[in-house]
């Protein structure tokens, strides 16, 4: 075996090792990706009054252009 055999397959076990140890801290504090790789879990963006307001909104005058056009062509 290389030296570079070696290295690789150490860097291949502490892979392994990291996701084990994050699936028993329950992954609180890291997010195990399909790949294998660990990303840092995100927090979640709040968003202001204003903001939640205006996408509101918008969501109703989707939902009342989507109902005016049933309606147009049910009749």
């Amino acid at each position: 075996m290389t030296r570079e055999e070696i290295v690789a397959a150490i860097d291949e076990e502490i892979q392994r090792l990291e996701k084990v140890r994050a699936l028993l801290q329950g992954s609180a504090s890291s997010k195990i990706l399909a790949s294998g790789a660990i990303s840092p879990v995100r927090k979640k963006r709040q968003l202001s009054p204003d903001a939640r307001k205006r996408i509101a909104d918008a969501q109703k005058r989707r939902w009342a252009k989507q109902k005016k056009q049933a309606n147009s062509a049910a009749k």
